[in-house]
């Protein structure tokens, strides 16, 4: 089978133009940073940083790669601008394998967990509900049952918002009224989810981050009367982050690991941005797995994080 020949065109197609943006800025740095050059010298690592940072890959996974990359470059010999590039492709390929992202080819949820209940935190403006409505479509899509629980119910037109994405992705939905307590509402979903037999069961949840008791008190609740239901409910906490915010949304993760176990993260915008660096970065800096990412506002747009794919379409060309 050819490489990643399990994705069709149209998957890669539009992950290449959900990057070109960040590929853009970076390898206009990278190609300044060897062009010309036998070897990797001071200047190409000076270089090298600089096209890393401005992607928001951030200071210390930057430090980390740069580091690597000069002890590797003092045993090997490198005389062409290919070889270098393919040097720190590895190197960038290799943070993200540390740090638990898969070779994803598709939506799956794991064998003989039903329903598989998955927690989607996140601030408001991230993309959190229109996530949690792709992520219906794909699974749906997949052939998998599929139930959303509309858990945020302080923010003005939250529950309409995702009723309007459970009708686009043929999905049930359970709500309540606004201003309703959210663990009521993860409870009532969990547990209809069980009663139809549901694969896949998608909590949304408060976009709010007042202070960091008032949301581990908040997550925590929701948490415990799911377990009501499903003892080890949730299955997988989906922090949700807009890769458009670069440190922005670093500053996110802190608080949402501080106040609960994340265990997966979806980075969306990031056809809208230069900042594609920050996959990486957010990843290794919380040594947290990329699940899904965002490449288009499109249904279809959401796709499975392929640590290959993803570093390959990044180095396209160079």
């Amino acid at each position: 089978m050819a490489l990643f020949g399990f994705f069709n065109k149209q998957h890669k197609e539009d992950l290449d133009k959900g990057l070109e943006k960040t590929k853009e800025g970076f390898f206009s740095k990278l190609t300044k940073a060897v062009a010309g050059k036998s070897k990797i010298d001071e200047e190409v690592l000076d270089n090298l940083e600089e096209a890393l940072i401005s992607s928001d890959v951030g200071l210390q996974t930057t430090i980390k790669i740069i580091k690597r990359i000069e002890e590797r470059a003092a045993h090997d010999k490198f005389v062409t601008t290919s070889e270098m590039n393919k040097l720190i492709r590895e190197e960038i390929e290799r943070i993200l394998a540390e740090n638990k992202n898969e070779d994803q080819e598709n939506f799956d949820t794991p064998a003989g967990v039903k329903p598989y209940v998955i927690m989607v935190v996140g601030v408001n403006g991230v993309g959190k509900t229109t996530t949690i409505g792709k992520l219906a479509y794909q699974f749906k899509k997949a052939g998998k049952k599929v139930l959303v629980g509309a858990g945020d119910t302080f923010r003005a037109a939250a529950i309409e918002q995702l009723q309007v994405w459970a009708n686009r992705a043929d999905v049930e939905i359970v709500k309540s009224q606004m201003n309703a307590d959210p663990a009521s509402v993860a409870f009532q979903a969990v547990e209809r989810g069980v009663a139809i037999e549901a694969d896949v069961v998608l909590i949304d949840t408060a976009g709010r981050l007042h202070n960091r008791v008032d949301l581990m008190n908040e997550l925590t609740k929701i948490r415990r009367v799911m377990q009501k239901v499903i003892p080890d409910a949730p299955h997988e906490v989906l922090l949700v982050l807009d890769g458009s915010t670069g440190q922005n949304a670093v500053e996110q993760a802190k608080q949402f690991t501080a106040a609960t176990q994340v265990t997966a993260l979806a980075i969306t915008k990031l056809d809208g941005t230069a900042k594609g660096g920050v996959v990486l970065g957010i990843s290794d800096q919380f040594h947290i797995p990329v699940k899904y990412i965002g490449v288009g506002e499109q249904m279809d747009k959401l796709q499975v994080f392929n640590k290959k794919l993803f570093v390959e379409t990044l180095f396209k060309g160079a």
